[in-house]
């Protein structure tokens, strides 16, 4: 079947030309080509993130001898062409590069190519080459592109692909030619460079499986090159999809939830801690159209169960989903039940997969729960070690949808004897199909998986940090001892939710978090702790966000004032609301989200030194204090093992504290017979007000919200496993507060 394409051979349909003339006018080759790059992975629909590479041949001074030569820029291992900087790209003296092919021993020996790609370096360039730039420096071509669009993929990855591709060559006036599935690197560069001169007319390489290839005189030429082949690839595919309608994947099973994201939220944390039975992971959640009609269809079960075939979409979403075998109707007993069975199912399988191809080298075997989960009805969950990857192991995982379902709409009668991706006999029974859709075998999955320049990446990565994948709410987080806890909290890898009152202070303290983590891992809601319907819906929207919940951190509360001094029977009983069973319901709803969740977990509340110093004039404070610290404890023993409860209690904290107004402070102030003067700003009057306090300590140091988050992260991270039940004093050493 021959479709007539849509739109001529010139003009755009589907992607936009963001190529401007007057930015790109004053720029040399490399700024160039960092340009290029930055267009080319600014759309998902061209390339994934981290996913790609792009390359130029630059003519250049060598500093050295004066003379031209021709230095190869490529993007560096780990870089993503939409953020890529100048300094990204790898610098390679190009001929003596090329030299390489003279000493390949193979395809058996070829990782031990890549020792050699320093010695052809130029300049002091710390940029590490990836294992795809021979893939670039044996193109006979000044500027290449390699991406992995879905539309090339879906060609790259149909068992009739290279007949389709034949039939695009001729609909599109294009001379793309095939190369047949190998893992990227020196082997894969030789298999092109042989393609390439034996086709020199060619205006392209898809390669079976993986991606596809495409080049320029200029930078602009080839991204224009790019864009058109990208363009009409993709009309091709919508092209046999449009004709094949409703019948796509088999059809619908399932219909989507119509209430899906509510129950979306009530399974996260119990979904997040089962997938995280040995590293903890931050979710997402999608329920895009595109995934509510992959999960909801009748070829669900095993296109998924295939796996993707693009090793950039494999490296981030494993070797395949989870997914759920669950009625939609059936309700959320059942569906846990599902997950349960299938997860302990997917183990299994992984460590099988591992041990059938391990080797005496082999890294060993990592988590064996899956990346992504996929869920009739609900839509697809996905984990990583923070939010950005969990949201990217989606987007991948939508690419792969994407790859099978355009494989599925390329289909035309049965798959040929001999399937296209497969370039060697050893791999002939090893490539399974499915509905024309062609997935990457088991052994050439752990190859990549498990192969050592892989865990070298791996390894280069920073450490994570102490509070790596976990999630704190922080309620109070707006101002204050809350808002040290959510800074320095952030600085230690945390994820972080800050609910408060005033939600504009929080806000604000939300953006500085995010100058630390990204925008990614902060949010905010406004809460009620008197409220359980409030503090519901803030723990909901922390599920919405993250997945679960780790920490609670709790540092509002109420210090009761008035002109005279003396105290209503109100604010007596909004004292004791806010300071003490406010605690308790925040602790009780928070709790049973932990115990869904079943991982360990803290909650850290704060009392005060005043629990234990009896004194004239705050009686309903200091009262409610004394409730919180016993309260502390009983709720210690009534959530145990699960959960450990801690408690601060700092001497008096003024700095930052929404406690202390200016009218607050004065009045201090007049009750210590400190001098003032009515024009000293809030932050003087404070300081003063502060040193009158730390005089009384042992150690004369004003208490800093900054010394009370120090010790609440402390109870609240991995530093305090045995720890339960207990205060930690923050007060400068107070002598009437010893314990007693």
């Amino acid at each position: 079947m021959t479709l007539a394409p849509s739109h001529s051979a010139t003009e755009l349909q589907y992607l936009d030309d963001r190529w401007d003339d007057k930015v790109a006018a004053n720029m040399d080759e490399p700024e160039l080509l960092r340009y290029r790059s930055n267009l080319l992975g600014s759309d998902l629909r061209i390339t994934n993130f981290g996913g790609g590479n792009t390359s130029s041949k630059v003519v250049t001074k060598d500093p050295l001898t004066g003379e031209e030569v021709r230095i190869l820029w490529v993007k560096g291992s780990g870089g993503d062409l939409g953020s890529i900087k100048r300094a990204g790209f790898a610098t390679l003296y190009l001929e003596r590069f090329l030299t390489l092919e003279g000493i390949y021993r193979g395809a058996d020996r070829e990782d031990e190519m890549v020792e050699f790609y320093p010695l052809c370096t130029f300049g002091i360039n710390p940029v590490a080459a990836s294992i795809d730039t021979p893939l670039h420096g044996f193109l006979p071509y000044r500027h290449v592109d390699h991406l992995h669009p879905d539309c090339a993929i879906a060609l790259a990855a149909a068992a009739n692909g290279r007949e389709k591709m034949e039939e695009f060559n001729r609909t599109y006036v294009h001379k793309l030619i095939w190369v047949p599935w190998q893992r990227p690197g020196f082997e894969l560069a030789m298999m092109m460079k042989r393609a390439v001169e034996q086709e020199p007319a060619c205006d392209g390489i898809v390669l079976g499986g993986h991606g596809l290839f495409t080049w320029g005189d200029t930078q602009r030429g080839c991204y224009l090159n790019t864009l058109r082949m990208i363009d009409h690839l993709t009309d091709f595919i919508e092209s046999h999809l449009k004709a094949k309608g409703q019948n796509i994947l088999g059809g619908q099973r399932f219909a989507p939830l119509d209430d899906r994201e509510e129950v979306a939220v009530k399974i996260l944390p119990f979904l997040r801690g089962r997938v995280s039975e040995q590293k903890r992971s931050i979710a997402s959640y999608s329920d895009l159209p595109d995934v509510l009609e992959f999960v909801n269809s009748h070829d669900a079960e095993k296109l998924a169960y295939m796996g993707t075939s693009c090793p950039d979409h494999f490296i981030r979403t494993k070797i395949r989903p989870m997914h759920v075998p669950w009625e939609p109707t059936s309700g959320i007993a059942a569906l846990k039940q599902a997950i349960m069975d299938r997860l302990a199912v997917y183990r299994t399988e992984y460590a099988d997969y591992y041990r059938r191809h391990a080797e005496a080298a082999s890294p060993a075997m990592r988590d064996p729960n899956p990346a992504v989960v996929l869920i009739p009805g609900l839509g697809m969950f996905t984990f990583g070690k923070n939010k950005t990857e969990s949201r990217i192991v989606g987007e991948f995982y939508v690419n792969a949808i994407h790859v099978m379902k355009g494989a599925a709409g390329l289909s035309e009668g049965a798959p040929p004897r001999h399937l296209p991706q497969c370039g060697s006999d050893t791999l002939a029974d090893a490539f399974q199909t499915y509905s024309n859709y062609v997935s990457l075998p088991p052994s050439e999955a752990y190859r990549i998986e498990y192969w050592a320049l892989e865990d070298a990446k791996i390894r280069r990565q920073p450490a994570e940090k102490e509070l790596s994948r976990t999630i704190a709410f922080i309620v109070g987080g707006g101002s204050g001892i809350g808002r040290a806890v959510a800074l320095l909290a952030a600085e230690r890898g945390a994820h972080v939710f800050i609910a408060d009152r005033d939600l504009e202070s929080a806000t604000r303290v939300t953006e500085e978090v995010r100058a630390i983590v990204g925008k990614e891992a902060a949010t905010v809601s406004a809460v009620d702790i008197r409220s359980r319907d409030s503090i519901r819906e803030t723990i909901r929207q922390t599920v919405s966000a993250f997945g679960g919940l780790d920490i609670l951190v709790n540092t509002a509360a109420l210090f009761p004032s008035s002109p005279s001094g003396a105290i209503s029977d109100e604010q007596w009983a909004l004292t004791l609301e806010v300071n003490v069973t406010a605690n308790f319901l925040l602790v009780e709803e928070v709790g049973r989200l932990l115990q869904e969740q079943g991982l360990p977990a803290s909650v850290v509340l704060t009392s005060s030194a005043n629990a234990v110093v009896p004194k004239r004039g705050s009686e309903a404070y200091d009262v409610s204090k004394a409730a919180l610290s016993h309260l502390i404890r009983e709720l210690a023993v009534s959530h145990a093992p699960l959960v450990r409860i801690n408690g601060i209690s700092p001497a008096t904290v003024v700095k930052g504290s929404t406690m202390f107004p200016r009218d607050r402070v004065i009045a201090s102030l007049i009750k210590y017979d400190i001098p003032f003067r009515s024009e000293m700003n809030d932050e003087e009057l404070r300081s003063s007000l502060a040193a009158f306090y730390a005089a009384r300590t042992l150690t004369h140091a004003p208490i800093d919200p900054q010394n009370c988050a120090e010790a609440i992260l402390f109870l609240a991270g991995p530093k305090a496993p045995c720890t339960t039940g207990h205060l930690i004093p923050v007060d400068g050493g107070l002598a009437d507060a010893f314990l007693r």
